[in-house]
């Protein structure tokens, strides 16, 4: 049994079944950072953290001595290494400003896109926190060397103001997990909730569930959304775009952690 199917097999039986399921990014990163190792040898794999020429500087790289506790030296020499993985991993360098005529504004975890028609306007936003997941359930074999883990996406359930005047007509969307049944449209996204509302919304704002909105009133809000701009296509590109977005903030937080730690 090598390394890597020693640290697989402890990570399996210390994660509940449902975590091992979900393909979240606990489990699917740490599953990642252990099979890209799982070329070296053992001896290869020792040499790694052997200190062969001792110094009293400290061995997170700040310089001082004995500055840094061990858990916050090996913290931080393990984020250095993440940190190169995943922006070696990153497949979008530079984040997107517009999207299919939408103009997109970044505020923390928060992104909004918006557009101007001559009488109305459209505002979408959503939260990238919390919404990574697998495509795809990871499969994972004691004897493997490496395991297959599928890629990771951000589909965040997102919010879409149509605006005249005073009046909002406000859909809360959200991306469709289950394949669609014989003869149901093939759609990547569906209608959560619907509302409108004068000036800004309040909790007593009454709000219907898409799930009892008569089929056809429902299609007709559909293509209502795909003539305004939310078609399947453009939410499929807006989940590129929160994919993206989240990976960036990701490395981000790492790169924060690890200049907290070091003190920087």
């Amino acid at each position: 049994m090598n390394n890597f199917t020693k640290a697989a097999a402890r990570i399996l039986r210390n994660t509940p079944v449902k975590n091992v399921l979900s393909g979240k990014r606990d489990f699917a990163r740490t599953i990642w950072h252990l099979s890209k190792h799982s070329g070296f040898s053992e001896q290869q794999n020792f040499s790694v953290v052997q200190v062969h020429n001792p110094s009293l500087n400290c061995r997170c790289g700040c310089g001082l001595k004995h500055m840094h506790t061990k858990a916050e030296r090996e913290l931080v020499e393990f984020l250095t290494e993440e940190i190169l993985a995943e922006r070696k991993a990153q497949k979008i360098k530079t984040i997107a400003n517009q999207l299919e005529g939408f103009s997109i504004t970044y505020d923390g975890a928060e992104v909004e896109l918006s557009k101007k028609a001559e009488k109305e306007k459209i505002i979408i936003n959503f939260n990238v926190n919390h919404t990574v997941d697998t495509e795809e359930e990871p499969e994972v074999e004691p004897t493997a060397d490496k395991a297959e883990v599928g890629e990771m996406r951000s589909k965040p359930r997102f919010e879409v103001d149509v605006i005249k005047g005073d009046t909002t007509l406000s859909f809360t969307c959200s991306y469709l997990v289950d394949s669609p049944q014989e003869g149901e449209y093939n759609d990547v996204f569906g209608i959560d909730e619907l509302t409108i509302f004068k000036g800004e919304w309040k909790e007593n704002v009454y709000a219907v569930s898409g799930d009892v909105l008569d089929g056809y009133l429902y299609d007709l809000l559909m293509n209502l959304l795909e003539e305004k701009g939310i078609s399947n296509e453009f939410v499929e590109k807006m989940a590129d775009l929160a994919t993206a977005y989240e990976h960036s903030s990701y490395i981000a937080l790492l790169e924060n952690i690890s200049k907290f730690t070091t003190g920087k």
